[in-house]
């Protein structure tokens, strides 16, 4: 088997250790292809080397399908991290929280969307205006207004296209930031910046899935606030105003 590693001298605490636990969790229930992990330490992680092939519509049905049963796997809480995982976690290069939480409105205000808001603030990402939309959109969250009966799914976390890798043998993850969370988020994810064969995937999501709610396309712009946030803290530029301007929407 070939493998990659991903080395960084002083990588911060768990940096690479949540994200093998992460990959290992994914895999568990052998629902879609996961990088096999290898080897990992504090300043390193080896994985599996995935072949790359071109996407095709079976292929993104199949995944879809697949993702909808790696979600149904489910997990404890919202904001929970993988099994055996008692610490926070990373989305990219940001920390992330890994708090267990009953409701997933509550956490996704308070471990998904504020905190980042905040930051996007004091680094200028983010105006005061613009805060002041996700603060109202975090009350309505609060609230419960967007709750459902579904339970919490195990999700990949930062599911965009760069981490869904096309193989011969069908698509492979890699890269989580792997939690308990809404089945949205990674769908809202896929469709953030663009994925071969998006529409294929969401109709063999939809068709497996149990719990996936009726107006999931309606709040895929509110799934897609969190992941805008980060990169207006991470990279600036006009995720701030994208992420208000979607926030925008459920107000």
């Amino acid at each position: 088997m070939e493998t990659i590693t991903k080395n960084r001298a002083h990588a911060p605490s768990g940096f690479f250790e949540v994200e093998a636990a992460g990959l290992e969790w994914l895999a568990e229930p052998e629902a879609v292809r996961v990088a096999k992990v290898v080897d990992v330490g504090p300043d390193h992680l080896e994985i599996e080397r995935l072949d790359s092939a071109s996407p095709s519509g079976k292929a993104a049905r199949t995944f879809g399908a697949g993702l909808a049963r790696l979600h149904d796997a489910g997990a404890s809480a919202f904001g929970v991290g993988p099994d055996g995982w008692n610490s926070d976690g990373y989305i990219g290069e940001a920390p992330l929280s890994l708090d267990p939480e009953d409701a997933w409105g509550h956490f996704y205000a308070h471990q998904r969307c504020l905190p980042y808001a905040e930051q996007a603030r004091a680094q200028g990402a983010l105006s005061t205006a613009e805060f002041d939309v996700i603060v109202a959109l975090a009350a309505r969250l609060d609230d419960g207004d967007f709750d459902d009966e579904a339970p919490p799914a195990r999700i990949h976390g930062d599911l965009w296209s760069g981490n869904v890798l096309w193989t011969p043998t069908g698509v492979g993850l890699i890269d989580p930031a792997a939690h308990g969370g809404h089945r949205v988020t990674d769908l809202a994810m896929l469709a953030l910046f663009g994925t071969p064969h998006l529409g294929d995937i969401l109709d063999g999501y939809a068709a497996t899935s149990t719990y996936l709610p009726d107006d999931w396309r309606e709040v895929i712009d509110l799934h897609q606030v969190h992941p805008l946030l980060v990169h207006a803290v991470l990279f600036g530029g006009g995720y701030g105003s994208q992420a208000a301007a979607a926030a925008r929407r459920y107000l």
